[in-house]
Formats: structure tokens, C-alpha cells, sequence
């Protein structure tokens, strides 16, 4: 058994993933995308900001074909879909206003990998933008994807490929690992990397800025939580506390569907697929 930092915390999930070789693994097991990279930006951000929200990504990475975003977060917010999806499409917006057309150069990949879990207990979720016929068949027009990872609910069939890195992830939160289970080399390096004894001093430091930053997020929520217990009370703690939490910040996903719903609209995309996408409705998109 190995001794690790947990993968939840920014500094230690960044130490090992923003190592380009052990990046572009993942990577290619997650998209079948081989990367031919010289480095792996951490905290990417665009100056000036796109959209009147500034976004900044964890890992990022580009290529001549592709731009890969790679997020983590650990606290649960009722609102990562609609958070995430507004920063891809950051992403996307930061091609086309260089651009002679509505067509990226770059396939824009955003990867969210979300440790607290979430509450439909999946263990991988697509957003997939390329445009469906009335069959349900794509039609190959657009690669762009939105990946959500929960390490939390592997599950018998998820896909062989995404397995080992998904069993790493959460086994690491425990802060030990049986190394011996793990055949990918690339997950063994990891594991090496996050050793404890090979974490700094700086980095111990950042961790527990992080478990701090985390209690007083998490605090901004205390109201909401109250309502949740009251009003889960008999319909069971965990249920209480999620209805409580959307509560307390519903305003905030209702502007962030309609910013990202603006940003797709830039993009050219149908205003039914962008009502499909942001759970809006018809009528809301087309008053934008």
C-alpha cells in the first residue's frame, strides 16, 4: 500500500495531470485522442475575458487539431452543468472572434471531473453538440463534446478504458492506494507523484488553503442546507440538503442558462438545440 495526497485537492490533482505524458494518456483513454503537445497551461485563462464572465481552466492543452479543457471540482454546486458548459463555450468564442466563420479550427474538448459526486449518481455524462436527425442519428458536422467524470459511481459496465483511471481517482481520496491493482504505467506514475513524503511543503501549504477555501464555500451555502433539513426532514438527510442548496442559489443558474445560452447563440447554434441544451425555454432564447 502507498501512502498519497488525495486527487481531490487543485495542487495535487494539477501536480500530476498537468505532466504532459501522463495528460495526453488520459486523454487518449477518455477520447481516443492521440495529443501531440509541448506543455499542459495550468490556471488558462483569456485576457481580455470572453463573454462578460472571466473563466479560467485547470489544465488546458491544444494541439493543432484540438483544444482539451481539463476541470476539476471537488465542492458539489447544484449549477456544474450550466458552469461548465458556459466555459467551453468560452473556449469556443475565443476561436471564432479570430476567425473568418462560425467554424473553430480547434474540436474543443472540456473534461469536469467531479470527486464530491453529483445527484444523478452517474458515472459518465456527455453534452455532445453535433446535431442529431430525426432518427437520433449524428450527422458528423460537430466534434465538440462536454465530459462530467464521477469517480464515485463506477459502475460494472463503465467503459474498460475510463475504468482504471476513474478507480485511481477515487482511491486516492482515502489518502492510500494498493498500487499493485493498477496496471496502466501511466497511472503508476501518478501514484509516484502524489506520494506524501514527495509532496513540498508549499504544496501541504496550498492543500490546506484549499480545505479552508472549501469549509467557507461550502458555509455560503449554511442557509440553504437549514431549508434543506427542514423541509427533507422525513424524506431523508442527503435529498434535504440538495433541495436546500438549489434553492439558495436557483437565481444564480437561471443567469448562468441564459449567458451560456447567449454564447451559443454567437456560435451559430440552433435556438431549439440551445432550449434542448440549457433546459430553457423556446420562447426565453428567442427574447435573447
Amino acid at each position: 500500500m502507498k501512502q498519497v495526497a488525495p486527487l481531490r485537492y487543485d495542487v495535487i490533482f494539477k501536480k500530476a495531470f498537468g505532466d504532459k505524458e501522463i495528460f495526453t494518456a488520459f486523454i487518449h483513454d477518455l477520447l481516443g485522442i492521440q495529443l501531440e503537445i509541448d506543455v499542459v497551461e495550468k490556471d488558462k485563462a483569456y485576457d481580455p475575458p470572453i463573454g462578460s464572465v472571466a473563466t479560467k481552466f485547470d489544465l488546458y492543452a491544444e494541439d493543432e487539431k484540438n483544444r482539451v479543457i481539463v476541470d476539476m471540482q471537488h465542492v458539489r454546486f447544484s449549477d456544474h452543468y450550466h458552469r461548465f458548459l458556459h466555459y467551453h463555450c468560452a473556449a469556443l468564442l475565443a476561436q471564432v472572434v479570430k476567425s473568418k466563420n462560425y467554424s473553430p479550427e480547434l474540436k474543443v474538448f472540456t473534461i469536469v471531473i467531479l470527486t464530491s459526486g453529483d445527484r444523478h449518481k452517474e458515472d459518465v455524462s456527455t453534452i455532445d453538440f453535433d446535431p442529431k436527425n430525426r432518427k437520433g442519428e449524428p450527422l458528423g458536422e460537430i466534434d465538440h463534446k462536454v465530459l462530467f467524470i464521477c469517480p464515485k459511481y463506477l459502475q460494472d459496465d463503465t467503459p474498460k478504458a475510463y475504468r482504471e483511471w476513474l478507480e485511481a481517482i477515487q482511491d486516492s481520496l482515502d489518502e492510500e492506494v494498493d498500487e499493485s491493482h493498477y496496471l496502466n504505467p501511466q497511472i503508476q506514475r501518478v501514484f509516484n507523484m502524489i506520494e506524501k513524503d514527495k509532496v513540498t511543503p508549499e504544496e501541504r501549504a496550498r492543500m490546506f488553503d484549499e480545505y479552508n477555501e472549501e469549509e467557507i464555500k461550502q458555509g455560503e451555502f449554511k442557509k440553504g442546507e437549514e431549508k434543506g433539513f427542514d423541509k427533507g426532514f422525513g424524506e431523508g438527510k442527503e435529498e434535504g440538503i440538495e433541495q436546500g442548496i438549489e434553492q439558495g442559489i436557483e437565481q444564480g443558474i437561471e443567469k448562468a442558462k441564459m449567458e451560456t445560452a447567449r454564447n451559443l447563440k454567437a456560435l451559430g447554434i440552433s435556438e431549439e438545440q440551445i432550449a434542448s441544451a440549457t433546459g430553457l425555454s423556446l420562447a426565453q432564447v428567442r427574447a435573447l
